[in-house]
């Protein structure tokens, strides 16, 4: 279940986009709105925070038991566990990459 802003909450019907706030050095404020970057495509999602396996679901990874996802923070790529909430609001989140949990060559089915 995703957390969800409350109707009631008076927040900015603003949109923030984690890159760019990483690049100017800040935290991304508490809006309506995040543009999170999930391997090469964009999503904007209405929640300050989601855990490793709802940012898989959103990458459209079905056989979540197989793939890994981690959290570009501060340049480092920390992995993220399934139970686990990235806050969209902490200072030096970045990006997501996907990765299956054995590298084989070749094709790799989502």
């Amino acid at each position: 279940m995703m957390a969800t802003v409350p109707e009631h909450v008076d927040l900015p019907d603003e949109l923030e986009d984690l890159e760019v706030c990483c690049s100017q050095g800040r935290a991304a404020r508490c809006v309506r709105r995040y543009r999170i970057r999930i391997d090469r495509d964009p999503h904007v999602v209405h929640v300050t925070k989601m855990t490793g396996q709802q940012l898989l679901e959103l990458a459209g990874i079905c056989d979540l038991a197989k793939w890994k996802v981690f959290q570009k923070l501060c340049g480092q790529l920390v992995e993220v566990a399934h139970d686990e909430w990235v806050d969209f609001t902490a200072k030096g989140v970045e990006k997501f990459k996907t990765l299956p949990c054995d590298q084989t060559e070749g094709e790799v089915s989502r």
